[in-house]
């Protein structure tokens, strides 16, 4: 029984040991990476937080349209002593009272407009917001993609040396026995020794890549899913640049916000002007005293007196600030037109930059899969050159090169062409998770 109980153990064991292992080493996504970062990055919570501090501004401008009542009290206790040629006498006294007052606006024509201007200001928010989801998007993109490309170059180089030492290796021996010159084994020696000062640079390549993706998703990753070798880069729809650019003048999150912000700068010349106009108030009061006696008399009293009417403001001089503010809101409405245009001139270049790299990128791909198709042959047809001796080693070696070349521009085509599709769809307000997920699914 004892063995059995043994070997039981020792298999939960290792079950448990494997299962903490499988969680620790959990292979990340692109999709868990962005929600990681969402919970995670600092930018996307400031964000969020500014929206709804925004909310609460609403609420304090409609407060100038609504009734204020404030309570108010006070007690006070006095002595008052006298020196006469009799004996000193004193006396107390003191009182204590409560007043109510309550004022509801009647007209104010500034408050309107600053409730105007606080709905936009969220609506701003809201628009800075949806920015900061499509920014976070982008930005774990970028760099989940900069660690598969520091990956795949890291494993390139190692190939290559893998395939270098057995080169070396090879020439070494036909050198010994005569068949081939030391110039084969030294080229192949120097290539090697290229590849270990390489490698130590993509080594701290990856280091760093890694490095920013934690930085965003708080997560110190081990193992990440790859790109399919098959994966399909889809072509911008509709297949019309103008179409995208002027979509993106007009949708834009950046340009909605330079818009919201015009109209907030408009509002604000009407506030100012508003401001010059005048207001009128229903006020009332009420006031409750009671005494106990004064310095010259101990006579207890108790008075109450309320109030109700309306007050009148008019300003006739504030010493020219008013007229200063009105001027100072219509410079400052025209600086957010001149930013408007500057935003939809920007949207335009990016969704331009974006539409052309996603396009290009495409036709880039499929060359580069040619010639990586091409470079293989051109290594097998190479190797069987250099057994039969019509070729040399350095033949091997470039040919090796070049293939590894070919897939490193390969891979970095089809990222940078599945970055340039997120950031066109960023750059229309288009982006969403689920054109991450789409991504995501291309990943193994």
């Amino acid at each position: 029984m004892k063995p059995t109980s043994s070997l039981f153990a020792k298999a939960l064991t290792a079950a448990a040991l494997s299962a903490l292992s499988a969680a620790t080493w959990s292979q990340t996504n692109l999709l868990t990476a962005y929600q990681a970062a969402q919970q995670y990055d600092a930018s996307f919570a400031s964000a969020k937080a500014s929206l709804e501090a925004n909310k609460e501004k609403v609420l304090q401008a409609k407060s100038g349209l609504r009734p204020t009542v404030n309570l108010g009290g006070n007690a006070s206790l006095n002595r008052f002593d006298i020196w006469t040629n009799s004996p000193a006498s004193d006396r107390f006294y003191g009182g204590a009272g409560v007043n109510l007052s309550a004022n509801y606006p009647l007209w104010r024509p500034a408050i309107g407009t600053a409730i105007s201007q606080a709905e936009l200001g969220v609506r701003l928010s809201e628009a800075s917001y949806a920015n900061a989801q499509q920014d976070l998007i982008t930005r774990v993109a970028q760099a989940y993609f900069d660690v598969l490309l520091a990956q795949d170059t890291l494993a390139s180089i190692a190939a290559q040396k893998a395939a270098i030492s057995e080169q070396l290796a090879q020439a070494k021996r036909e050198f010994e026995v005569g068949t081939k010159t030391i110039l084969d084994t030294n080229e192949a020696q120097a290539r090697f020794d290229q590849m270990i000062a390489q490698e130590a640079v993509a080594q701290g390549e990856e280091l760093s890549k890694r490095a920013a993706l934690t930085l965003l998703t708080g997560q110190d990753s081990k193992t990440f899913a790859n790109l399919r070798a098959n994966a399909v880069v889809s072509a911008a729809a509709p297949a019309d640049l103008a179409t995208w650019v002027t979509r993106a003048e007009d949708a834009s999150i950046t340009v909605q916000a330079a818009q919201l912000n015009a109209e907030i700068a408009k509002l604000e010349i009407a506030r100012n002007q508003a401001a010059k106009r005048p207001t009128l108030d229903l006020v009332s009061s009420y006031a409750l005293n009671r005494s106990i006696g004064s310095a010259s008399s101990s006579t207890k009293s108790t008075t109450s007196s309320g109030s109700v009417g309306v007050q009148f403001s008019y300003p006739l001089l504030n010493g020219g600030a008013l007229d200063s503010k009105v001027r100072e809101a219509a410079l400052n409405y025209e600086k957010t037109q001149a930013d408007l245009e500057a935003a939809r001139r920007n949207a335009a270049q990016i969704t331009r930059q974006s539409y052309l790299g996603l396009t290009y990128g495409i036709a880039q791909i499929k060359a580069l899969e040619s010639a990586e198709r091409s470079s293989q042959t051109l290594l097998e047809s190479t190797k069987l050159g250099y057994q039969v001796g019509v070729r040399i080693n350095l033949d091997v070696l470039n040919a090796q090169q070049a293939v590894a070349a070919n897939k490193q521009a390969l891979a970095k085509a089809r990222y940078d062409a599945l970055m340039s599709g997120l950031r066109l769809k960023a750059a229309t307000a288009q982006l969403t998770e689920e054109d991450l997920r789409s991504v995501n699914a291309q990943l193994q």
